[in-house]
C-alpha cells in the first residue's frame, strides 16, 4: 500500500517564487562545459583550515593553560582533561545466577525468567535483556530450521 504525502491545509496554495535567486552560476546548465574545468586552484586555504592551523600552532600553550587551571582546582578544566585522557566507563549489567533449563522450549525459558524476576532473584532490567537474548536465539533457530527444510526440498 502506497501512501502519498498530503500537504497541510495552510500550505495548499503555496508556490515557489520563480524570481528567487538560484544558487550557483545561473548561466550554466547541466550538460554544458564546466566554467571552471581546472577546479579549485591548489594551495588555496579555506577558513576552516586557517582556524584549525591557528589552533594547532597554539595547541601546546592552550593545553598548558588548561592543565594549570585544572591544578588550581577548576573543575571544568579538570573534566575536560579527564574526558580526553581516561575513557568513559560503560554501564555493565550485574551477573545473575538462577535456575534456567536451557533444554526447555523457549516459551518455558521465558516463563522461568519471569518467575525468577517475580521471586526477586534477578532485576527486571536484567530479565528484559535475558528475554531479548532468548528471543534472538529463537530467531536463529528458526533460520536454521528454514535452511534445513529448504535443503531437504532441494534434494528431492
Amino acid at each position: 500500500m502506497m501512501t502519498s504525502n498530503a500537504q497541510p491545509e495552510w500550505a495548499k496554495d503555496w508556490k515557489p517564487d520563480p524570481d528567487a535567486p538560484k544558487t550557483g552560476n545561473p548561466g550554466w546548465h547541466k550538460g554544458m562545459k564546466s566554467p571552471n574545468p581546472k577546479g579549485r586552484p591548489k594551495g588555496i586555504v579555506d577558513k576552516r583550515h586557517k582556524v584549525t592551523q591557528a589552533l594547532l600552532n597554539d595547541a601546546q600553550e592552550i593545553a598548558t593553560v588548561v592543565i594549570e587551571k585544572a591544578k588550581e582546582g577548576d573543575l571544568q578544566a579538570a573534566s575536560l582533561i579527564l574526558a580526553r585522557v581516561m575513557p568513559t566507563l560503560a554501564a555493565q549489567a550485574e551477573k545473575v545466577q538462577f535456575n534456567l533449563d536451557t533444554s526447555a522450549p523457549l516459551a518455558q525459558q521465558v516463563e522461568q525468567v519471569l518467575a525468577a524476576t517475580a521471586e526477586g532473584e534477578i532485576a527486571p532490567d536484567n530479565a528484559k535483556r535475558i528475554i531479548e537474548v532468548i528471543g534472538a536465539l529463537g530467531a536463529i533457530r528458526q533460520m536454521d530450521d528454514i535452511e534445513a527444510r529448504l535443503k531437504a526440498l532441494e534434494s528431492h
